[in-house]
């Protein structure tokens, strides 16, 4: 236990037969459970998993593959079946640093937050090791997923060394909660749709001899929709169905105006190619409902990052 709290380690497993043993075998003493799912591997991953001697150890069998974000909740829901009140994730590849784990689960056992994540991106060294294409890639996604999860004080979404408490997760409609690779992403956007207090734990990335079995030309186009009709998801939940707020006039009526300046601005161009000359009334009817706009959503921008939970 840490400060009376009994820890749960989840760790998805997904053909990691070569780095499942020394991950098991790095989880630090004060952790009470340790639950492996094997996600239908097709390797050897279940019995190398097995075969670690670790009475914490608890290995589940999945006969159907799930992807990443299925197995990390059924390793959710057998955690808080034994009655876990904190539950980290680790992967089976054994990129999470155990002994960077009381620095994860810190913000939650002192300071009453109810969901702690990694972020690699704390400094300029901190990426040292971390492949280009991964730096790149996290920069955009890490906007994206500011804008949709509303989160706006958190950095490096994809990061999946998680500590989350079971207050916060039954909270989360965790049946609606994808199942793939988007999954971190799309625990945010309900995490902060219940009004959970979420930070950023500086944690260093640690890359050795794992190899990725992410499919990017299919996993990001579905991050990509997830975000989008994530953020209208959110904005329902939040801004309008439970009480409707300024941020959703405002989102709506910007919409509409800078929607219709764009078009009346795109139809008098249009025509200024030509021989007829836009009139000083439809240029204005461009450009005020564009700008007013403009305004609006900004506005609900900054509102929206007042409103993060923290």
């Amino acid at each position: 236990m840490l400060d009376d709290r009994t820890i749960a380690v989840v760790v998805p497993a997904f053909k990691e037969e070569a780095l499942i043993a020394e991950t098991i075998v790095g989880v630090p003493d004060f952790v009470d459970h340790i639950i492996v799912v094997d996600d239908c591997s097709p390797d050897d991953t279940l019995e190398v998993a097995r075969s670690v001697p670790d009475p914490r150890l608890e290995v589940i069998r999945l006969e159907v593959n799930q992807g990443v974000g299925g197995a990390i909740l059924t390793g959710h829901a057998r955690a808080m079946e034994l009655g876990s009140d904190v539950m980290v994730v680790m992967a089976g590849d054994n990129q999470m640093d155990p002994a960077q784990l009381p620095r994860l689960l810190k913000p939650i056992v002192k300071d009453g937050y109810g969901f702690a994540k990694g972020n690699r991106f704390f400094s300029a060294a901190s990426t040292a090791g971390m492949p280009a294409y991964r730096v790149i890639g996290n920069m955009i996604l890490t906007f994206m997923n500011k804008a949709a999860s509303g989160y706006w004080n958190l950095v490096d979404p994809q990061n999946g060394y998680t500590a989350v408490t079971r207050e916060a997760l039954e909270r989360v409609p965790l049946d609606r909660v994808s199942r793939r690779y988007e999954f971190e992403n799309d625990l945010l956007i309900w995490l902060n749709i219940a009004d959970v207090r979420a930070i950023d734990v500086p944690i260093p990335a640690r890359y050795g001899q794992e190899v990725s079995t992410i499919k990017l030309h299919t996993a990001v186009p579905r991050i990509l929709w997830l975000l989008f009709t994530g953020f209208w998801r959110r904005m329902w939940f939040k801004y309008i169905l439970w009480s409707f707020s300024p941020i959703a006039v405002m989102l709506i009526a910007g919409i509409v105006f800078t929607t219709f300046g764009l078009v009346v601005g795109a139809w008098t161009t249009f025509q200024a190619i030509g021989e007829a000359t836009p009139s000083a009334g439809t240029t204005i009817l461009s450009v005020v409902p564009f700008m007013t706009g403009f305004y609006l959503l900004i506005q609900a921008l900054v509102l929206d990052i007042q409103a993060t939970p923290d």
